[in-house]
């Protein structure tokens, strides 16, 4: 089994109580679904759950903190500045890719990992190996992206995430279709980030990873 022993990869720095986004008093919902109701976070470094079941909103959430969608009401500051609406996907600062989205099919892991260093000036060339190891991705990294099972294309997108080194990055249904050692690998890996400094990891699942020092969590009702 790869070894999931982060202890030499991620340095041993208590979370800041900084946050990284500050969202105040928002409000989002679509036509007879409100989901959000004047919600206030301020998401600071470290691991931190978003936790709901389905339909509550959690990938909703999710794209509203990347900004991949915009508030109906509220406001949020990304590193103390004013998050704009609608944020262009791979902006540097913010790891966010839909699980279903398409826009991947016709690349290959591979080719995309080539591309991210050039839109994260702190991408991790080491901790990616680390990670293509750990989630065992080898012998799927010159395959199309629309030839991977589910869980296969969600490790790949977890290896960017934490090679990429964005102040803020968001997973969203973290354990759908992997394999039992690369949820370990997983759990470990988020583990070893909530001992950094100077990033926020955001988790939307329907109930706590086991092992993971959780550091804010927020519930959605059903």
């Amino acid at each position: 089994m790869p070894s999931t022993d982060f202890s030499r990869t991620l340095p041993a720095t208590p979370p800041s109580d900084t946050p990284i986004l500050h969202a105040q008093a928002w409000s989002f919902g679509y036509p007879g679904r409100p989901l959000l109701r004047d919600w206030s976070a301020r998401i600071r470094p470290g691991v931190s759950l978003v936790l709901g079941g389905d339909g509550a909103g959690k990938t909703t959430l999710l794209r509203l903190l990347a900004g991949a969608l915009a508030p109906q009401a509220g406001s949020a500051q990304l590193l103390g500045l004013p998050l704009p609406p609608c944020r262009s996907p791979g902006a540097p600062h913010v790891f966010w890719v839909e699980p279903r989205s398409s826009g991947l099919d016709a690349v290959t892991p591979a080719q995309w990992f080539a591309q991210l260093p050039a839109l994260y000036p702190h991408w991790d060339g080491e901790a990616l190996a680390l990670h293509v190891q750990g989630f065992d991705l080898l012998p799927h990294l010159h395959k199309p992206m629309e030839q991977l099972s589910t869980g296969t294309r969600r490790k790949v997108l977890f290896a960017a995430g934490f090679a990429c080194g964005a102040e803020l990055t968001l997973f969203d249904e973290p354990v759908a279709g992997l394999d039992r050692p690369s949820i370990h690998h997983l759990q470990a890996a988020l583990a070893g980030c909530a001992r950094q400094g100077a990033r926020a990891l955001v988790v939307a699942h329907y109930e706590p990873l086991p092992g993971v020092p959780w550091r804010d969590t927020w519930v959605l009702p059903d």
